[in-house]
């Protein structure tokens, strides 16, 4: 009978051969967290981040300069526009359901621009306790799993085209993990929209640190997302160097398996600690607020209201 570790491993190596999509990859890793005590819960953690990143930079090989430019121009103004929207609508919610302030700011902020990457950033700026971050993070987790599975069948059930549905997800899901997993789900142009609709979204990471770092005085050091620059010089490359296409589409390919096997780890982290962790009023106000944004933005979408 396979240890915990071996089955860990075992996970790990399904996801990367292909042989698990990143559907199931999310799956079968959030079995393994619920079911068995995780011998590299740490390690896995830090290294889904890096994974991701790493994932993300290659799958930019994958994308002309041009469209990224263009894709993230035409974006801008509803990502800013959304970010807004979600901070507001948040800390109201937070209030009305009384969830402590540090968890509604955190879960606020996951929701509004990049899920776990916002909120590891704002979190130590806040003086946020480890049950904050816990908290906020548990349940961006949740409601990433769920947007994983559940949007490319709403995207299909509303008749998105690829572009719109690229353009959703990354307006409404939480994770950059997730957004390109639901995008690669649905195609490879909803896929260059998505992946770049929410890099861009992830900018915003840098002023809303600053801006809360000088409103709580805090002087801790912001990290700033050097990753997406590495993404816009991978597809500047695709641009530049079309003799390497080929080298490049190997790279996109591993990108796309690197993403495949940070859905697994990241599944790995929710256990029933974390859902008992998290508790009820800040599941309530994630849902709800992650409920708004998703169909507010789908309304527009559809409507024409909002387009690249």
């Amino acid at each position: 009978m396979m240890t915990g570790k071996s089955l860990f491993f075992v996970g790990v190596i399904l996801a990367a051969s292909g042989i698990l999509s990143p559907t199931l990859a999310l799956i079968a890793g959030i079995a393994y967290g619920m079911s068995l005590e995780h011998p590299y819960h740490l390690d896995a953690q830090r290294l889904s981040r890096l994974l991701l990143q790493a994932s993300v930079v290659a799958l930019g090989f994958g994308i002309p300069l041009a469209e990224v430019m263009r894709v993230g121009r035409s974006g801008l103004l509803y990502t800013a526009g959304s970010i807004a929207v979600a901070v507001a609508l948040g800390l109201a919610l937070g209030r009305v359901l009384q969830v402590k302030s540090g968890s509604s700011y955190l879960i606020t902020i996951g929701t509004a621009i990049c899920g776990g990457s916002a909120i590891a950033a704002v979190g130590p700026i806040t003086g946020s306790s480890d049950e904050d971050m816990a908290v906020s993070l548990g349940t961006v987790f949740l409601l990433n799993s769920i947007a994983l599975v559940a949007f490319p069948l709403a995207g299909h059930a509303a008749g998105l085209n690829q572009e719109q549905f690229g353009l959703w997800a990354a307006l409404a899901i939480h994770d950059t993990s997730s957004v390109v997993g639901a995008a690669a789900r649905y195609g490879a142009v909803a896929l260059a929209v998505g992946t770049t609709v929410k890099l861009a979204r992830a900018l915003w990471i840098v002023p809303v640190s600053v801006t809360t770092a000088a409103v709580t005085r805090s002087r801790t050091r912001i990290r700033w997302p050097w990753f997406i620059a590495l993404f816009c010089l991978a597809a500047l490359a695709n641009t530049c160097l079309p003799q390497y296409r080929g080298a490049f589409g190997e790279l996109t390919r591993l990108g796309r398996s690197g993403l495949t096997v940070t859905l697994f780890l990241i599944g790995t982290g929710i256990t029933r600690r974390t859902l008992r962790e998290v508790g009820l009023r800040p599941l309530v106000q994630g849902l709800l607020l992650w409920f708004m944004i998703a169909a507010g933005s789908l309304m527009l979408i559809r409507s024409g209201v909002v387009h690249l």
